[in-house]
């Protein structure tokens, strides 16, 4: 229910992307940069230099991801691929160029593009998510989930949700086990709460996570 809140809020945060989509066939659909760009240079600065937003489309009848097939940056000059996950997310860079290059970035669905709704998922970048870590290092990602929230929290602070903790997602979404500290790994999720970090420990996981995201509550 708290990643459901979370996940929310972020959508609500940027359905203005939804007025600069435009369909081009029947399964591709064309956005204006900008309309990401406006958003993902909130993350530009040592506050929240650890996160990113991965962007993706969910079918409005199955609530699965939609596969998307390609997707890329386009401007007059050059052509962008961008990277997409085997979940069928990817990233934008905040790159204020392409902004007033105007670029528009396609988007190309294996179903019916006008059956794929806009999800945004505010997670830690890749090269932070790891096996072992020390407190600090947790410390450090959450604050930055702190940093985040507290900002958009400044003019929008009836929607924003308070960072509780970190949520470590597995790929294999029915593994389970018990960890050495106590804590657990359910069902390819770990919740470290507020009484976790109030410890000051390290942690020392079985495998790499997929994903790390906060952990929030209203």
């Amino acid at each position: 229910m708290k990643t459901k809140l979370l996940n929310n809020t972020l959508c609500a945060l940027i359905i203005c992307m939804l007025s600069g989509v435009n369909g081009v066939y029947a399964d591709e659909i064309q956005v204006a940069y900008k309309t990401f760009y406006s958003h993902v240079r909130k993350l530009n600065n040592d506050d929240t230099q650890a996160l990113q937003f991965a962007f993706g489309f969910v079918h409005v009848q199955s609530k699965q991801l939609c596969q998307i097939n390609s997707a890329r940056i386009s401007t007059q000059k050059q052509q962008i691929p961008l990277d997409v996950s085997n979940e069928n997310r990817f990233t934008v860079p905040s790159e204020r160029a392409l902004r007033m290059a105007d670029a528009v970035i396609y988007i190309d669905f294996e179903e019916q593009s006008n059956q794929c709704d806009i999800s945004v998922q505010l997670e830690t970048k890749p090269e932070y998510v790891k096996q072992s870590y020390s407190y600090d290092e947790l410390m450090f990602i959450h604050q930055q989930y702190e940093a985040f929230f507290n900002e958009m929290g400044s003019f929008m602070s009836f929607m924003m949700p308070t960072v509780k903790g970190l949520v470590f997602q597995f790929e294999d979404e029915s593994y389970t086990v018990d960890l050495d500290n106590g804590e657990k790994i359910i069902q390819g999720t770990l919740r470290l709460d507020e009484a976790f970090f109030e410890k000051e420990k390290a942690l020392e996981l079985p495998t790499k996570p997929l994903r790390i995201t906060a952990l929030a509550s209203k």
